[in-house]
């Protein structure tokens, strides 16, 4: 007759949420979270408080009162009679704007001179060399100051494209550079424009379709489809097929010189470039130095073993090593996204009316409301920064190179 020695189970104790290991991080964690609500409770009470002092009531009515002052840039419609909260729209929209023109010339830069560093040229080479530590080592504020004296001091004023002797416009007389700003065409869409535009569409999703399938069938077969010509005619012949089919309905209105300015076509003030530019090629000097690590960090002799397997370089670079690099490049390269996104809030200093100007600065000041459009802004740079970080994040988990 055998006898059980195995001893009852014990219930659960509450010394068992710091003793047991299993328990005392859950705790640890539930502790500083009640000691991180506390605190921010405390803070929201003790400005709430400060506020009734001053007889000011925290909330966001203002967003509806008139702004009653003029926006320089403006990618909507406004005017004086608009509202703080059409103001800060349009202030929003103007910091978006220089932050996708800022990352896309940034990147662009960033990799042809990064390439170019590591070029056997040796001029070419020092060249680059000068340019990134040039940008690298002076703050990105006295570059945008340089930039925009640069723009206002070269360029011609409008009046000088008066008159027949006067100085011609670029891109058949349709483009004009000016110490004011940049005066460009604007698209008219016209009846008929519709089939067009959704035709471009199209286009633009079977040109991620294509991309997508030739890759999956360059991994299963290694046969390389001329990805790139072949979007390039997805791009532009179906468009243009439908845009003479449709009787062209799409036409361009140029920019006219009346009085002392231009008007119509689309204006780009010269803070505005100014700003663009700075930001770019300031950027663009940090950018280089990441695609030069990344490609630095990709050992020599897979360039060798693809030399000796007959690829060309540029195959060599598609293939080879920028897959290898981009799991070196991209994580550094999101920061650099986010730096000039914030970068761009110094845009005051030269004029440029963006979230900062407008919600941050004229705004605050008129209503008086420190608090809420402080919440406002930081909210604002916050979603747009977790924005980029996601997207980057999503594009990097896509490119990184799968273990097998």
């Amino acid at each position: 007759m055998s006898v059980s020695a195995d001893r009852p189970e014990e219930g659960f104790r509450f010394s068992q949420l710091i003793y047991d290991t299993r328990y005392r991080s859950y705790t640890i964690q539930i502790f500083a979270l009640i000691v991180i609500m506390l605190a921010f409770a405390w803070l929201l009470n003790n400005a709430v408080v400060n506020l009734e002092r001053l007889g000011k009531t925290f909330e966001f009515g203002f967003l509806w009162e008139t702004a009653s002052y003029d926006i320089n840039q403006r990618l909507i419609d406004y005017d004086s009679t608009s509202t703080h909260g059409r103001a800060a729209l349009v202030g929003i929209l103007n910091t978006l704007l220089v932050a996708v023109l800022g990352c896309i010339t940034a990147t662009v830069v960033g990799v042809i001179a990064g390439v170019l560093r590591l070029s056997k040229n040796w001029l070419i080479a020092r060249l680059m060399t000068v340019y990134i530590e040039s940008f690298r080592n002076v703050p990105v504020l006295i570059w945008i100051l340089i930039v925009v004296a640069a723009i206002n001091e070269t360029l011609p004023p409008p009046a000088a494209y008066r008159g027949e002797d006067g100085m011609s416009g670029y891109l058949w007389e349709s483009v004009f550079l000016t110490n004011r700003g940049f005066y460009i065409p604007i698209p008219v869409f016209g009846e008929g424009s519709t089939v067009v535009v959704v035709g471009f569409l199209i286009s633009c999703v079977a040109i991620w379709f294509f991309s997508r399938w030739a890759r999956k069938r360059q991994d299963a077969t290694g046969q390389i489809l001329p990805v790139f010509r072949i979007n390039l005619a997805l791009f532009f012949l179906p468009a243009l097929l439908l845009y003479f089919i449709a009787g062209m309905p799409i036409t361009l209105e140029d920019p006219v010189l009346r009085g002392f300015n231009f008007q119509g076509g689309i204006f780009m003030r010269d803070s505005l470039i100014g700003l663009w530019l700075a930001l770019s090629i300031y950027t663009g000097a940090f950018v280089a130095e990441i695609v030069r690590a990344g490609i630095l960090s990709v050992s020599k002799g897979q360039t060798e073993a693809a030399f000796a397997l007959g690829l060309r370089p540029n195959r060599t670079m598609n293939l080879v090593i920028l897959p290898q690099a981009l799991r070196v490049i991209v994580p550094p390269l999101i920061s650099q996204y986010l730096n000039l996104t914030k970068n761009s809030s110094l845009a005051i200093a030269v004029g440029y009316m963006d979230a900062t100007g407008t919600l941050g600065g004229i705004t605050l000041n008129q209503t008086g409301r420190e608090m809420e459009t402080m919440l406002l802004l930081m909210s604002f740079y916050l979603v747009v920064s977790l924005s980029i970080s996601a997207v980057m994040n999503a594009y990097n988990e896509r490119v990184k190179l799968r273990e097998r």
